[in-house]
């Protein structure tokens, strides 16, 4: 009985003490450049080459939030980016959080200019795409939309993926884009 009244008390506590966790660098503010990682983010395999935009590709939208945003693409030759961070504190198994960000398709990144989506990934390994948490619809507006969703880890989870993607890209290559800016932080969805 005393060990379960210490586990609830641990329980409530930390869950209560979850307020909200900033990703490092959600907004992407850096030095524009192409094939470049914003500093706080790394790739997922050799293929993941990311623009810091506006400036290059044809690329001049304005950001959302602060100066720069990030550019994923799909390619004809069936590859496509993706990107990662680790959490500062992990996520608990079985509680649901909320989170948002802003997303836009240009009509003019140097021949990757068709729609795609993301999709969003939880994981307790660096590299490892373990708990799909969110795939956003086909991203056809050049204007900045908020998307928000909840998601609840089923094991602790640590590191947030995130990917550009399209259906054919794995079958016959897809020359897409994606516009990515103001992640918002993580909630507890009651604190949302």
């Amino acid at each position: 009985m005393y060990f379960a009244n210490i586990t609830l008390i641990f329980l409530f506590s930390t869950t209560f003490a979850f307020s909200q966790l900033e990703l490092v660098n959600a907004s992407f503010e850096d030095e524009p450049a192409d094939a470049t990682l914003p500093s706080g983010w790394w790739k997922i395999d050799k293929e993941t080459t990311p623009d810091i935009l506006p400036g290059f590709w044809g690329v001049y939208h304005e950001a959302s939030e602060g100066n720069t945003y990030l550019g994923l693409i799909t390619r004809p030759n069936r590859t496509w980016e993706c990107i990662g961070q680790k959490l500062s504190t992990a996520l608990a198994q079985g509680t649901c959080y909320t989170m948002g960000l802003d997303l836009a398709h240009s009509d003019t990144y140097a021949g990757y200019s068709n729609p795609t989506k993301i999709k969003i990934y939880l994981s307790s390994k660096k590299k490892k795409k373990e708990q799909l948490i969110y795939e956003s619809p086909l991203i056809e507006h050049e204007e900045w939309e908020t998307y928000t969703f909840k998601f609840t880890p089923k094991k602790k989870m640590q590191y947030l993926l995130i990917e550009v993607y399209h259906e054919e890209v794995k079958s016959v290559g897809h020359e897409g884009n994606i516009l990515i800016d103001a992640i918002s932080p993580i909630y507890l969805c009651n604190k949302a």
